[in-house]
């Protein structure tokens, strides 16, 4: 019986290569005997008072402090350490996780705009054959009149194949074509996984509505030019809305 996710499901499929990597469990540290594993290398600590010269520490504990470490506890992530024990800032328990841990590199802005530009060409060149097609100018100048609707048509063709080029390339690779070509995909920040249909639909709408309709250079320079200026994972306002980061794949 097959075990991958349905499609659109938003969650990784066991082979792929992208997906977040969940953190190394007890005994899964750098190596055998690793001082960032367990405390004292993965051996049993020593009796309380016997962890040095007899008599211990000069302050009465196995180490020089009392505790085994300087913070009142083993100093590589036993209790209270200072590097991921509880309470500890790195992700222990009692510390926030980094959603990014496990995860590739977040891809560079300006590749990010390169391959969005890639896009927009591809799309555009389809939309300007099916209007030139269909009749449908950006608008026609008669005399004093200017036929409105054929602006609109031609909105509503360009808007339709934006969101369903990015939509479907986006839920099922994470690429569309200028991010593959630049060694780049769209995640879920929580999980590393491509975006549902509802998440790549979100983000779709709300990177080539206002593209489409109103104010195509403003909008995409800000929502696109967003991710050169947010801090720490580089997301566009889309990205936002649809909660994803784009990371690099090469």
């Amino acid at each position: 019986m097959s075990t991958e996710p349905p499609p659109g499901s938003g969650q990784p499929p066991e082979d792929d290569p992208f997906r977040k990597q969940p953190p190394p469990g007890p005994g899964q540290g750098p190596g055998p005997g690793s001082p960032y594993d367990t405390p004292h290398g993965g051996q049993p600590p020593p009796p309380h008072g016997t962890g040095g010269p007899p008599g211990g520490g000069p302050y009465g504990g196995g180490g020089p402090y009392g505790g085994g470490g300087p913070y009142g506890g083993d100093p590589y992530g036993g209790p209270g350490g200072p590097y991921g024990g509880p309470g500890g800032p790195y992700g222990g328990p009692g510390g926030p996780a980094d959603p990014l841990a496990g995860m590739p590199p977040l891809a560079d802005s300006g590749k990010r705009t390169l391959a969005r530009i890639i896009d927009m060409i591809l799309v555009g060149v389809v939309v300007w054959l099916l209007t030139l097609g269909f009749n449908v100018d950006e608008y026609t100048v008669d005399g004093d009149r200017i036929e409105v609707g054929k602006s609109l048509g031609q909105s509503a063709i360009a808007a339709v194949l934006y969101v369903a080029y990015d939509t479907f390339l986006i839920a099922r690779t994470g690429q569309t074509v200028g991010k593959k070509l630049l060694g780049m995909r769209v995640a879920n920040l929580d999980n590393g996984a491509n975006p549902s249909v509802q998440n790549a639909l979100l983000r779709a709408l709300v990177l080539w509505i206002p593209f489409a309709f109103c104010c195509a250079c403003v909008w995409t320079a800000i929502s696109g030019g967003w991710s050169f200026f947010d801090k720490p994972y580089k997301q566009g306002l889309h990205d936002k809305a649809a909660k994803s980061v784009v990371v690099s794949t090469g």
